[in-house]
């Protein structure tokens, strides 16, 4: 196990790595923006380090700077968090040229699988179930509307180096497709430097089912059940659960064995997610893999017991993974994760930085909350808008749902919004509580 690490990034995500490190007894070193210098996790970790001004390009986006903090105080490995460096190619590299670890996968992997076009064909070919899609990046508008015209409308447009909804448009009708294609171009090239875009058929009110998946240099791969993560705003996901209330043993077996397979065709080592599409009929459709941890990976941890940031850090001193020979895993009980993020949710989430005058969480049995929050904490307009995860676990769907009520009604922050009113209605609609919620829940719903 490693002695000391470098957590590359900020707020609850590295706040939750350095307590498992912790009791690892591994020390942590944190990084931070000038915005972020009185910031829990900074307080928290064993050393700190400021790489530069409150904008992340030039704070959790400078490479070098990152590096240079690790070094100097002699780390022997780099953990990314998610969001900011935790997909780049580029920086794992960066990571193992100065002999320091990246805790995730390779870079070759991240490339590979980062890049949508290319893991749809990597899916294809070993088996996985794919929607229909294009060859490849599809670079001309006459190449896009060949392929709609070939697949029929609706289709998907899709940015090949993307996420979080960006580079994306639907296509209904054929009249729209010309204006849709150049501005998914566009966004995506803001975005991500890279303005590639591929086509898929798109699947109409489909649920989003996720299969959270390990793998260790011992030839170990597990899945640790799945995540509905279909309550989504604009494909921005807004609520989690685990296990899927559309899953049956058999569709969860099915799912798991595919996103292993998955995980083999690529060589995968560490821990990351593969993401389907479950249609109406109880078809599911490889979607993207996420080669990082992510946001609600604590969903996972209540119904398996296994402390994935853990394994992460198991997998990447080289040991394997501690979870290999309980494979394979059956959820045990229900667990639900609200993102409480500081935006109105009436009107139309719009962000709402500001001071915290108070922040009370709940507690008691089942209830879990990740922060780095405090009262007197500011939320800066600088970054992802999260306050908290609250997630709560039952021994059935009925038992979480109520200590979902209970736990939001306890969750007092003042000084801000926060989505928490829009989660309490969430959890009193017919449609959330028959488990019967699809990517269109916002829409039909109107909330």
């Amino acid at each position: 196990m490693f002695d000391k690490i470098l957590v590359a990034n900020r707020g609850e995500v590295a706040l939750r790595i350095m307590r498992a490190a912790r009791e690892l007894g591994v020390k942590t070193v944190a990084v931070y923006s000038v915005a972020d210098k009185d910031t829990l996790p900074v307080r928290y970790a064993d050393e700190a380090v400021c790489i530069g001004p409150a904008p992340a390009g030039k704070s959790y986006l400078n490479m070098s700077n990152i590096i240079a903090a690790a070094v100097t105080t002699g780390c022997q490995a780099v953990h990314p968090g998610y969001g900011f460096l935790a997909e780049n190619a580029d920086f794992a590299r960066a990571c193992a040229e100065n002999d320091l670890v990246f805790i995730g996968p390779s870079p070759e992997c991240i490339e590979r699988m980062g890049n949508k076009a290319a893991a749809r064909e990597t899916m294809t070919a070993c088996g996985v179930p794919t929607v229909p899609g294009s060859d490849g990046v599809v670079e001309r508008v006459e190449d896009a509307r060949a392929f709609a015209d070939r697949v029929g409308y609706p289709v998907l447009i899709k940015a090949s180096a993307g996420g979080g909804g960006k580079g994306m448009r639907e296509v209904h009708k054929p009249e729209e497709l010309e204006s849709a294609f150049t501005a998914a171009r566009a966004e995506a090239q803001a975005a991500f430097g890279n303005g590639d875009v591929y086509l898929e058929k798109l699947v109409l009110r489909p649920r989003h089912v996720e299969i959270q998946v390990l793998a260790d240099d011992f030839g170990n791969q597990v899945a640790l059940c799945e995540r509905d993560c279909s309550i989504q705003r604009r494909h921005q996901k807004l609520l989690e659960e685990a296990p899927s209330p559309a899953l049956n043993d058999q569709l969860r077996r099915d799912m798991g064995v595919a996103a292993v397979k998955a995980v083999r065709a690529v060589d995968y080592r560490n821990a990351g997610t593969i993401e389907f599409l479950l249609d109406e009929s109880g078809k599911f459709y490889f979607m993207e893999m996420n080669t990082r941890v992510q946001v609600e990976h604590p969903v996972t941890e209540q119904i398996t017991g296994v402390d994935i940031i853990k394994e992460q850090l198991r997998i990447a001193s080289g040991e394997p993974m501690s979870c290999a020979g309980q494979a394979p895993f059956s959820p045990n009980g229900h667990a639900i994760e609200f993102r409480i993020n500081a935006e109105d949710p009436e009107h139309d989430f719009r962000p709402c930085p500001g001071n915290i005058t108070r922040f009370d969480v709940p507690g008691g049995p089942g209830v879990r909350v990740e922060s780095y929050i405090q009262a007197g904490s500011t939320i800066s307009p600088f970054y992802d808008s999260m306050v908290a995860k609250l997630i709560v676990w039952g021994k059935d769907r009925e038992e979480a749902i109520a200590r979902g009520r209970r736990a939001l009604a306890e969750f007092k922050i003042e000084g801000i919004a926060t989505t928490i009113p829009f989660h309490q209605k969430v959890l009193e609609t017919d449609i959330f509580q028959k488990g019967e919620a699809r990517t269109d829940f916002i829409e039909v719903t109107g909330l």
